[in-house]
């Protein structure tokens, strides 16, 4: 018996004049997932390492995200408990199980209680380690997992991102390389959230809105 679902995808095909059997179709998806080839790469971002920096820091201040240069990775724990302390929050923090983020001298804030593992959406901060950032728009890349879940990118009212300056690259070509070369082919993470500046929205009477969708405070660490 045909499915809605068959008959639906039927009559696309007979529209584009396709079939099941269609070779050169198939051969053009095979080639789109095997040889990944690069779209056209803007200028901006192709610096030298310490002006792309620059640029990273100066375009996710544009889209409302606040950023502090740290530097050394140690000095996470500091920066963390300023941030919560200068927003008159509760010292406390919830982040995934990054190894990058549980080696850090978290001792030195005592007063600092962290929780560990996904959120419920009670947590009003969340701390996440980004894969990367890209420079010619601010954003920060976010691989999904046990690490850095994706719950905590959405569901607290602030979330905290360290970046290592070092992953910061130009161009979303670049930093999509980098990842299919770290995870392989057919590992890539479930998700690869790309986030740029807190959560908005002005569809109501044109009006900016912050945490229409989700944080509506993105701070960055960038360390180095």
């Amino acid at each position: 018996m045909t499915s809605s679902r068959d008959a639906i995808l039927g009559r696309i095909r007979k529209s584009l004049n396709a079939s099941d059997t269609d070779a050169p179709r198939r051969a053009a998806v095979h080639h789109r997932l095997t040889d990944t080839p690069r779209n056209i790469v803007p200028a901006r971002g192709q610096l030298p390492h310490a002006e792309r920096v620059e640029l990273f820091v100066r375009k996710a201040r544009e889209v409302f995200a606040s950023v502090s240069r740290l530097d050394s990775h140690d000095d996470v724990p500091t920066a963390v408990a300023e941030y919560l302390r200068e927003r008159n929050l509760p010292q406390s923090i919830r982040r995934g199980n990054d190894p990058r983020l549980a080696s850090l001298p978290w001792e030195r804030q005592a007063q600092l209680a962290i929780t560990v593992g996904r959120s419920d959406g009670k947590d009003l901060a969340g701390l996440s380690h980004a894969d990367a950032g890209v420079a010619e728009t601010g954003t920060v890349v976010l691989t999904s997992g046990a690490d850095n879940p994706t719950t905590l990118n959405f569901l607290p009212d602030h979330h905290i991102v360290v970046v290592d300056a070092s992953t910061v690259a130009g161009d979303y070509e670049t930093v999509w390389a980098n990842l299919r070369q770290r995870f392989g082919a057919g590992t890539m993470p479930r998700t690869v959230n790309l986030v740029t500046g807190p959560s908005r929205s002005a569809d109501i009477e044109e009006t900016l809105l912050l945490g229409a969708h989700g944080p509506r405070s993105l701070h960055l660490l960038v360390v180095g």
